[in-house]
């Protein structure tokens, strides 16, 4: 991966700094920015991706026991996430999700980049189809990408099969960005649509996400994918709120 480097656009902030006795500072901590750094945050701050506490359930992700129920409803068999969402200081993922969903490229690429070279859970390996949770049109078309796409392309390479897009979201279907935990958990199961059958009767499907918190958004498309006939689900996403 490339250093950061300073926008050509402005050639002389470097040198203005410099001269005034003053270094760039990470986007993160505000610590200086080394040559190390990457999209307008130091190694340190990078160093913020943590995994997930190794006795963490293998449906819901949380650690609440082997002789307690999961916390929140789940209608997948496995479900995990690549990193810790409030891992870090500062807290990585509550701080490159909101800016990639405003549309950083650069925070975007970069966490992409690391995705491609993190370890995966050894249950995608078992699985026939590999979809996403689909994003708004208009949130799609505003950013210009999906991430949840992204990655799950980015997973699907890895495990050497296609991306099937098998769900889709509705123009009218309500915004998840900036609602209350209990307006998330009404999320109503109309949310999301099948785009059509596509085979997955009887399959294990895969489904992907950037972020997990409540888990509704994951619930309804699982719930969705079940009533289609998936004999199981499966859940993978960039970052778990713990």
């Amino acid at each position: 991966m490339a250093p950061f480097e300073m926008p050509k656009k402005l050639p002389f902030l470097g040198a203005f700094l410099r001269l005034r006795g003053e270094a760039l500072r990470c986007r993160g901590c505000l610590g200086e920015l080394l040559e190390a750094s990457e999209a307008g945050l130091c190694a340190r701050c990078w160093s913020g991706l943590l995994p997930l506490p190794a006795d963490r359930c293998e449906q819901c992700a949380l650690v609440h026991g082997s002789d307690r129920e999961c916390p929140e409803p789940v209608a997948w068999t496995h479900g995990d996430a690549l990193w810790d969402y409030h891992g870090g200081r500062p807290a990585l993922g509550a701080l490159l999700m909101p800016g990639i969903k405003a549309g950083e490229w650069g925070w975007r690429a970069a966490l992409l980049g690391r995705a491609e070279a993190a370890p995966l859970p050894g249950f995608i390996s078992e699985v026939d189809l590999i979809t996403t949770v689909p994003a708004h049109p208009w949130r799609r078309w505003s950013r210009g990408f999906d991430l949840a796409e992204d990655v799950a392309r980015l997973v699907a390479k890895r495990a050497g099969m296609p991306l099937t897009l098998l769900l889709r979201k509705p123009l009218w279907s309500p915004r998840q960005t900036g609602l209350s935990e209990s307006k998330r958990r009404r999320l109503p199961q109309k949310a999301f649509e099948l785009r059509g059958r596509m085979g997955i009767e009887g399959k294990t499907i895969l489904l992907v996400d950037d972020v997990w918190t409540t888990g509704t958004t994951l619930l309804r498309c699982a719930q969705r994918l079940m009533k289609a006939g998936a004999a199981e689900v499966r859940v993978l996403t960039l970052f778990r709120a713990l």
